[in-house]
């Protein structure tokens, strides 16, 4: 294989509210951090155990990055998609470190929101104001925004468009 790929698929809940600062040049950088926890029954006790790994993300996108801002809060769960990218930097007391962070690009990355916020019956009213499918331009459509449906062939509508009526059974 001649090519490679640096993709991160996370499901998870803010550690953190988003943090804003702004680059040289004023373009915003949003920053907050994910738990992803595993769960499982102990063979030997039955005794149920957790696992909670932490992931900083970085959004560079600005249009995710006023997003995350003003609807995610701590505790919110969310889907996104980034790229794995290891830093060096030099902290407060001058020792060189490395830290890895999922990061959102400018133009590309996806984050959904997967909370309801109490103001429907599902959570489409909370991404509805940015949802890509309704044609404002925000990230780009997720699967868990499609919900499962797929058009059956390409251009042709949908699955349930095409079932004719007709079928005796």
């Amino acid at each position: 294989m001649s090519g490679s790929v640096n993709k991160v698929i996370l499901i998870g809940n803010l550690g953190r509210d988003p943090e804003v600062r702004r680059t040289g040049s004023g373009d915003p950088v949003v920053s907050f951090s994910v738990a992803t926890t595993e769960s499982w029954r102990d063979k030997a006790t039955g005794e149920r155990k957790d696992r909670t790994e932490w992931h900083n993300v970085v959004i560079f996108n600005e249009n995710l990055g006023k997003i995350a801002e003003q609807y995610c809060k701590k505790g919110s769960k969310v889907y996104l998609e980034g790229q794995l990218q290891t830093r060096e930097f030099t902290d407060r007391d001058g020792n060189q470190r490395k830290t890895t962070e999922v990061v959102l690009q400018r133009f590309r990355g996806e984050l959904t929101l997967l909370d309801s916020r109490g103001r429907g019956d599902s959570a489409d009213m909370d991404r509805g104001s940015f949802e890509p499918s309704k044609g404002s331009g925000f990230g780009r459509s997720s699967p868990m925004e499609r919900g499962g449906e797929r058009p059956a062939t390409a251009g042709s509508g949908r699955i349930s468009d095409m079932i004719d009526d007709d079928i005796p059974f």
